[in-house]
This record gives C-alpha cells, sequence and structure tokens, in this order.
C-alpha cells in the first residue's frame, strides 16, 4: 500500500501543477474577454479543476492502479471517471470541514496541511476500494 500511496500522491502533486497552469492560462488569456474579474476569475478555477481532474484520473488509471487495469476492462471510463471525480469532491468537503474545526485548535495554515493529509488519506482509500478495485473473482470469470 506503501509504494501505491506514494504514486497516488505524486500524481496528486502534478495535479497541483496543472491546476495552477491552467489557472493563470484561464485568468490571463482564456476568458481576458470577460469584464468582471469575478466570473472570470470562477471560470478560471472551474476549468483548472477539470483539468486537473481528468490529469489525476488519467495519471492514477495508468500509474497508480496500472495492476488492476484487467479488472477494469469490462467498466466504462466515464463511469470509473465519474467514481473518480465524486471521491474527489467527497475529499474536497473533508478538507473544508476538517480544516474548519482544527483552525480552532491550531494556526489555519497548519489545520489546512493536516486537512490535506487527512482528505488524501480519504481520497486514495475510496478510490483504491472503489473506482479502481480489484472484482471478485467469480465476477472476473
Amino acid at each position: 500500500y506503501r509504494r501505491r500511496f506514494l504514486k497516488f500522491c505524486t500524481i496528486g502533486a502534478s495535479g497541483v501543477l496543472v491546476n495552477m497552469a491552467v489557472l493563470y492560462l484561464g485568468r490571463e488569456y482564456l476568458f481576458t474577454a470577460i469584464p468582471w474579474p469575478h466570473i472570470s476569475l470562477n471560470l478560471s478555477l472551474a476549468f483548472a479543476v477539470l483539468c486537473a481532474t481528468i490529469s489525476n484520473f488519467a495519471g492514477n488509471r495508468h500509474w497508480t492502479w496500472r495492476d488492476r487495469r484487467k479488472d477494469h476492462m469490462g467498466k466504462a471510463i466515464p463511469l470509473q471517471f465519474g467514481q473518480y471525480a465524486l471521491a474527489c469532491w467527497l475529499g474536497i468537503a473533508l478538507q473544508f470541514i476538517f480544516t474548519n474545526v482544527l483552525a480552532i485548535y491550531f494556526y489555519y495554515l497548519v489545520a489546512n496541511l493536516m486537512s490535506i493529509v487527512l482528505a488524501s488519506i480519504f481520497n486514495y482509500l475510496v478510490n483504491d476500494r472503489w473506482t479502481f478495485c480489484k472484482r471478485a473473482k467469480e465476477q472476473v470469470e
């Protein structure tokens, strides 16, 4: 599990870079014609999150859980992506909740970092057991 979790975290870190790059490109180039800065920022952010989610899904599917590919031949990629995206959004919600609770006791940046770790563990476990799970032997045959 440790090696797979490290792969998962590496893909997550690459997703942060994708998110930041797309956010910058959206804000500085793609959505500059929109006269309202708030809307331009939110469109850029939504596009950045979408691109990072797709990038992370592809990376995790092809690297982190590569050994389980045979188990997923019958599962439609859009369905698997939907499961992955749902797990990500649940993780984001947990991070939000944990940060707010932990910020009562810790400096908010420390609370957020702790929450990211907790949410990452949650995301890993959900994706390992649901999105990219091994099928039962009797289902494969």
